[in-house]
């Protein structure tokens, strides 16, 4: 059996003000837990270009309301549960390897709109670092705190 491969992705965490992460809830059924924003780099864009599309798509931020902080240094991965791999992406892919961007939003709440042309979420909110990792999806857990790590000295600054 051949291996299959890992999805190139983007992944988005986007602070506030306050230092509280956007979550977002997922429509698809899939699973009941909240994410951040994340999605497939298109072949050929530019992974900041692909961060801003993704983010735009998904939650109606503007790239005129986001200050771009840092982005992680290497790849991230996750394998998805075997029950999951014939359901996503076309059965095409084992996982995805991630890269991150973390963004500061300098608009206001109102701006965020997720009813968005392919709405992703049903849901929003903005939750506590500490908060993040319990409320995501178990098999993704260790990237979100693979991604806080990398972050670490941008989260703790002016809470």
């Amino acid at each position: 059996m051949v291996e299959l491969p890992y999805r190139p992705c983007v992944g988005i965490m986007m602070l506030n003000a306050q230092n509280d992460v956007f979550v977002g809830q997922r429509r698809d059924g899939i699973s009941e837990a909240w994410q951040m924003p994340q999605g497939g780099i298109d072949r050929g864009e530019d992974h900041l270009a692909a961060a801003l599309r993704e983010l735009e798509e998904e939650t109606g931020v503007t790239s005129d309301l986001v200050d771009l902080i840092d982005t992680t240094k290497r790849w991230l991965y996750y394998d998805l549960p075997t029950e999951l791999i014939a359901k996503l992406w076309g059965g095409q892919f084992r996982g995805q390897k991630q890269m991150w961007f973390l963004f500061r939003f300098k608009g206001l709440d109102s701006q965020v709109k997720i009813n968005t042309l392919n709405p992703e979420f049903s849901s929003w909110k903005w939750v506590n670092i500490n908060e993040l990792v319990d409320a995501i999806v178990p098999f993704k857990r260790h990237v979100y705190e693979e991604v806080i790590q990398e972050f670490s000295c941008h989260l703790n600054a002016s809470s």
